[in-house]
């Protein structure tokens, strides 16, 4: 099998492609993700815009609070983008960089449901998106130096906790906003099926301290997104 960065010839022999062009393919997928222009591959789970009359009737303040929560969900998906990508550049297995591309692949649904649902909702993404996207495309480099299996189980467990903050988003958002539920409850079973992925694949458990400190970084995010 050839490493990471690698790819056959027809004569059969191994050709390491140049890292200048990984980093600009990089780069190329972060100005996608940051300026909106990446495309979903499933249909949006909330359906297609009600007709005028119809649309779910919302306070200004729920209103406020739905946009907010969905800027975060934005945040994570923008988060989930970079860091699957980052796991994924300096890993040695093909099939795992698959999974690992397969699951980036779905987030991209995720950005772009969230994306058109803060339209809907009149508001935007956060301020800080080229912030978190950086951060996290580091911190999905740095667990993908850790090995297979640690770096499966940092995505195994970031999808845990991922579950565990839409399920309390659900309970947040305003019943009648059958809109952004729709989206949220598609989001957490896929990310249902990436930790499950992930396990199947030989994901191992973090320790405590590590889930701690993400748990820590989460709220930071969660946070300060609602509001910027």
């Amino acid at each position: 099998m050839a490493d990471q960065g690698s790819t056959m010839t027809g004569s059969g022999f191994v050709r390491r492609s140049n890292p200048l062009d990984d980093i600009l393919a990089e780069v190329g997928r972060a100005l996608q993700v940051l300026g909106g222009s990446a495309q979903a591959g499933r249909p949006n789970p909330a359906g297609p815009l009600p007709l005028e009359g119809e649309h779910e009737t919302l306070t200004p303040a729920e209103q406020r609070h739905a946009a907010g929560l969905m800027r975060v969900n934005h945040v994570g998906e923008v988060c989930a983008q970079a860091l699957y990508r980052g796991q994924a550049l300096f890993c040695r297995d093909a099939a795992i960089r698959d999974v690992l591309h397969q699951a980036a692949a779905e987030e991209v649904d995720h950005l772009v449901w969230c994306r058109e649902r803060l339209d809907e909702l009149n508001s935007r993404p956060s301020l800080l998106n080229p912030l978190w996207y950086l951060g996290s495309f580091s911190l999905g480099a740095l667990a993908s130096r850790a090995g297979i299996p640690r770096n499966l189980g940092f995505m195994a467990e970031t999808e845990r906790q991922v579950e565990q903050h839409l399920d309390g988003h659900l309970e947040q958002l305003p019943p009648q906003d059958t809109r952004s539920r729709r989206i949220v409850e598609q989001m957490r079973d896929d990310e249902v099926e990436h930790r499950t992925t992930a396990e199947r694949h030989g994901a191992v458990p973090l320790p405590a301290p590590v889930k701690f400190a993400m748990r820590c970084m989460s709220k930071v995010m969660t946070t300060t997104a609602y509001r910027i």
